[in-house]
C-alpha cells in the first residue's frame, strides 16, 4: 500500500481505577438479582455525565496516550471519555512505525482489505492503558439478511397484532439502528411506505461514523435491509423516532458506531432501543468468512459498552439478530458456529421462525429453516453459561471437545419475507435480522405503555419463561445448515427459537406485576 495512505485508528483505553468507596460496575449476576425497583437495594442508574465520572476513561490515561501519538507525528482527532475512544490520524507509513506493524493490501475470494502481518506494538507504559487498537485493517466483520423474490405474506403491524403487541403510540422513544458498509435508504421509499391508512412516517436522523454517511444505490441488498430495518421498527412503533447510525463494516466501526449510540455527543439523538442487524461469527472460528475474525480485543470493547447500556438511569435495551445461516453461521467448515453480537450476555438475541398461515387469530409458525436459510442459534464458546440461563435445559455442545457456553438466541420472531419499496419499486427482504427491528418495536411499545425504559431485559425474560409470556417453538425442525451440525428446536428454550414467540401485551403486565 502506498505510505503516504491517510488512515485513521481508534485507540480504546480502560475504565478509571475505581475510587475509594466507589462500587464496580454492575455485573451480570447484579442485574439477576435485583429486587423490585423502589426497593432496599435495587439497582444501581448513573445519567451520562456520571456515568463518564466513574467509569469513563481517566485525564491521565487520555494524555498518556496523546502524547505518545503525538511524539510520532499522529494526529489526535476525537477524544471521547465515556466511550474511551481516542481516535488518531496519520500517514500509512507514521502507522506501521507507531505501532511497528507492516500493513498491505489483501485479497479473499469476495472482499478486498487492509490488513497487517505481525502484533501491535506500544511503549510499556501503555500496555496497562490500552485495551485495544482499531482501524489498522479494514477487515469486513459484518453480513445482512438476503432480499427474497417471495411474495410478503404479512406485514410488520400484522405480525405485531398476531404476537398481541400492546396498542397505542411509542411517542417519545428513540430506536436506534447500526448499519453497515456502504448502503442507505431513500427518502422516498420511507414516504411511499408509510403513505398508507394508519401510517404515520417516522423522524429519521442520520450519525455518520467515521465519515460513513447515508449512501444509497451502491448495493441493491444492502439498500433493501436498510430500509426494511427503519420501516419495521417504526411501523410497528408509530410515533417513535429513529436514529440510522451508518458506520464502516469493519472492527473500528463497530466500536465506533456502538459508543457512539450508547454515549451520543450533546445535541445527538440517545436512543432507548438499539437494533442490530448485522453480524459475523464468533472469534472462535478460524476458518470463519475469507479467514476473517472477530478479535478478543474487540468483542471486550463492544461487550463493554452494551453493558454501559444496562448502567444508565437511561438504559438502552439492545437486540440483535442471531444470523441467516444456522448453526453453521456462515463459516463452512462443517463444525457448529454462533454469531456475535447475538451471542453477547448484555443482547437479546432474537431467532427465527416462519408463520405459514393463520388460524382465526393466532399464526401457524414454526422453525425458520429452509434452502434459503435457518435461524441462527447453539451455544457461545466465547461467553460462559449465564445466571439467569442456569434453570433452563441447554443441550450438549454439537461440536467435539466444545465446553457449553451461553445459549442463544433469547426470543424468536418471524422473518418474513416482509415488503419493502426500493427506488418506488415493490420488493421483499427475510432473516432474523427482521426480528430484531420488529422486537424494538415492542420495547418502544412497553417503554412508552409503562412510562419507563425496560432497559437490560434478559435476566426478567427468563425470570417469566413460566409466566404464559412466551408462545413455545418446538416442532423438532433442526437448524444445521450447510453440512454443520445442528441444534433441535423442542419444549422450552432451545437453541433454534429461544424461550420462543412474545406475547407482547403478556410481557408488558409480568413486567408491571413484577416491577422489574
Amino acid at each position: 500500500m502506498h505510505p503516504d495512505e491517510k488512515i485513521s485508528v481508534t485507540v480504546r483505553v480502560r475504565r478509571r481505577k475505581r475510587r475509594k468507596g466507589s462500587r464496580d460496575l454492575p455485573t451480570i449476576e447484579y442485574w439477576d438479582g435485583q429486587p423490585k425497583s423502589g426497593a432496599k437495594g435495587a439497582r444501581v442508574a448513573l445519567s451520562r455525565r456520571e456515568f463518564s465520572a466513574s467509569y469513563g476513561a481517566s485525564d491521565g490515561d487520555i494524555d498518556a496516550v496523546v502524547r505518545f501519538a503525538e511524539s510520532l507525528g499522529l494526529t489526535v482527532g476525537s477524544v471521547h471519555p465515556a466511550r474511551r475512544n481516542i481516535v488518531l490520524t496519520g500517514a500509512a507509513s507514521r502507522m506501521m512505525a507507531a505501532f511497528r506493524v507492516d500493513l498491505a493490501q489483501f485479497e479473499c475470494e469476495d472482499c478486498a482489505y487492509r490488513g497487517r502481518e505481525g502484533s501491535i506494538y506500544i511503549p510499556e507504559g501503555l500496555v496497562p492503558i490500552v485495551e485495544g487498537i482499531f482501524g489498522l485493517d479494514n477487515r469486513r466483520m459484518a453480513k445482512r439478511a438476503a432480499m427474497s423474490g417471495d411474495q410478503a405474506l404479512l406485514t410488520p403491524p400484522q405480525v405485531a397484532q398476531l404476537y398481541n403487541f400492546p396498542s397505542g403510540n411509542a411517542s417519545g422513544q428513540t430506536i436506534g439502528i447500526l448499519e453497515f458498509g456502504a448502503c442507505g435508504y431513500q427518502v422516498a421509499d420511507i414516504l411511499n411506505y408509510f403513505n398508507a391508512p394508519g401510517y404515520v412516517a417516522p423522524q429519521i436522523t442520520d450519525v455518520g461514523v467515521s465519515d460513513v454517511m447515508n449512501a444509497p444505490g451502491r448495493d441493491l441488498s444492502a439498500d433493501g435491509e436498510v430500509t426494511a430495518d427503519i420501516d419495521l421498527a417504526a411501523s410497528v412503533a408509530q410515533g417513535a423516532a429513529i436514529v440510522v447510525y451508518f458506520a464502516p463494516w469493519d472492527e473500528q466501526g463497530w466500536v465506533q458506531s456502538v459508543s457512539t449510540a450508547i454515549h451520543p455527543d450533546p445535541g445527538q439523538p440517545a436512543p432507548s432501543i438499539l437494533s442490530i442487524s448485522c453480524s459475523w461469527p464468533e472469534l472462535s472460528a478460524p476458518a470463519a468468512v475469507g479467514g476473517l475474525q472477530w478479535t478478543t480485543a474487540a468483542i471486550k470493547a463492544v461487550s463493554d459498552c452494551f453493558q454501559d447500556a444496562a448502567s444508565l438511569t437511561e438504559g438502552v435495551t439492545v437486540l440483535a439478530a442471531s444470523g441467516d445461516w444456522g448453526s453453521d453461521c456462515g463459516v463452512g467448515d462443517a463444525k457448529a458456529h454462533v454469531c456475535y453480537p447475538a451471542s453477547d450476555p448484555w443482547v437479546t438475541s432474537c431467532g427465527g421462525t416462519k408463520i405459514s398461515g393463520i388460524s382465526g387469530l393466532t399464526p401457524i409458525e414454526g422453525t425458520w429453516s429452509d434452502v434459503g436459510g435457518a435461524t441462527g442459534g447453539g451455544l457461545s464458546t466465547v461467553f460462559d453459561v449465564l445466571v439467569w440461563q442456569r434453570n433452563i435445559r441447554l443441550p450438549d455442545p454439537v461440536n467435539p471437545g466444545q465446553a457449553s457456553g451461553r445459549g442463544i438466541p433469547d426470543v424468536a420472531g418471524h422473518v418474513g419475507p416482509y415488503p419493502v419499496l426500493l427506488n418506488g419499486a415493490r420488493n421483499s427482504i427475510i432473516g432474523t435480522s427482521l426480528t430484531a427491528p420488529l422486537y424494538a418495536g415492542l420495547i418502544a411499545l412497553l417503554n412508552a405503555s409503562l412510562g419507563r425504559r425496560v432497559g437490560y431485559l434478559n435476566p426478567a425474560l427468563y425470570k417469566l419463561a413460566d409466566a404464559g409470556v412466551f408462545i413455545d417453538i418446538c416442532d423438532g425442525v433442526n437448524n444445521s445448515f450447510h453440512g454443520s451440525p445442528g441444534y433441535e428446536s423442542g419444549p422450552g428454550w432451545d437453541a433454534c427459537t429461544g424461550l420462543g414467540t412474545v406475547n407482547g401485551s403478556n410481557l408488558m403486565a409480568a413486567l408491571q406485576a413484577s416491577g422489574s
